[in-house]
């Protein structure tokens, strides 16, 4: 009988301490919230119409509560620019810790997870100085040229092979651009090719397409842990599945790394942030080098893919203004 009246009592002494301090705020308003879950089981798909209704009905900026965190909404794009300029661009420019970023990321250490401070800037500063300056990305010129080729010389053999007679042939572009832009990416930064007729190695590369999907899908995931800590305690099948994808990720980038410290003569960034390790062992250790190989292969590609997809969708609609590109150029 104890334990049945104890139980309620730390829940709500727990409840207190997690979320009753968030009102003394001036938050913006927001819907009612319910104890501990907040308004977790609001959010249904479409989320973005959700939003919408509650724009419309609390205004352009309004709070919403993800169990222990607390989530404001800016659908005002004044308001938007109000909160990453000036002073609010400090408060506003750190990240979440999630779980997925904890296994996968070296425990938000890399430029896209670590929180905004000293190692965040530093990370920054190398990734524009050291790994993407003018200068390195021109030296990469040659790999972006043959890259190109490659998928014309695919795109050619696509239509030699065509039944049309007018030598027609559908292509799906979305694999043909992300192949072109991992491919430059991962050969600017390790030297290997993953894509197309000459693959390094043709298992680790089924292998390294799978974990970066697999990363990208799970990164995009919330776990309820992440909003309910308490949950930790209980374990779950998410974090294993994580922990587990950091390790295979882990090995294959420091396969990779390994391999280009053998390679004396290599001109890659892995290569260059190698030199640099020499000079300021401390610092350039091999888990900062993964995050940063990690980081450029991971967000230099399907970004770069999906705004070419777009660009090509946008001329097939706009043919005129194939002619006036070609105009342009000349």
């Amino acid at each position: 009988m104890f334990y049945f009246i104890l139980l309620p009592l730390l829940l709500f002494l727990a409840y207190k301490f997690l979320f009753s301090k968030t009102e003394r705020f001036n938050l913006p308003p927001g819907p009612p919230s319910r104890p501990f879950v907040g308004h977790l089981h609001l959010m249904k798909p479409p989320i973005h119409r959700l939003l919408q209704r509650y724009s419309d009905k609390y205004g352009p900026i309004f709070s919403l509560r993800f169990g222990s965190r607390r989530v404001v909404v800016i659908t005002s794009p004044s308001l938007a620019q109000e909160a990453f300029t000036g002073q609010n661009d400090l408060i506003l420019s750190s990240r979440p810790l999630q779980l997925t970023a904890k296994y996968v990321a070296y425990n938000h250490t890399t430029v896209g997870t670590a929180p905004y401070g000293d190692h965040w800037r530093n990370l920054r500063r190398i990734c524009a100085n050291e790994i993407l300056s003018n200068n390195r990305i021109t030296n990469f010129l040659h790999i972006r040229k043959d890259e190109i080729r490659r998928m014309l010389t695919r795109l050619s053999r696509a239509t030699t092979h065509s039944d049309d007679a007018s030598r027609f042939t559908h292509v799906e572009l979305e694999p043909l651009l992300s192949d072109l832009t991992f491919n430059n990416i991962v050969r600017m930064v390790t030297g290997k090719t993953y894509y197309g007729d000459d693959v390094y190695n043709k298992e680790e590369a089924e292998l390294f397409k799978k974990l970066v999907y697999d990363i990208a899908v799970y990164s995009g995931a919330n776990h309820t842990a992440d909003y309910l800590p308490v949950l930790k305690l209980f374990g779950n099948k998410f974090e294993k599945e994580v922990k587990a994808l950091g390790k295979s990720m882990d090995d294959i980038l420091q396969r990779l790394l390994d391999e280009c410290r053998r390679d004396k003569d290599g001109n890659t960034m892995v290569n260059h942030l190698l030199s640099l390790q020499q000079q300021e062992p401390d610092y350039y250790t091999d888990v900062i080098i993964k995050g940063l190989m990690m980081a450029m292969m991971l967000a230099g590609t399907e970004t770069s893919a999906v705004t070419l997809e777009w660009a090509m969708t946008s001329l097939v609609k706009h043919p005129a203004s194939v002619g006036e590109g070609k105009i342009r150029d000349r």
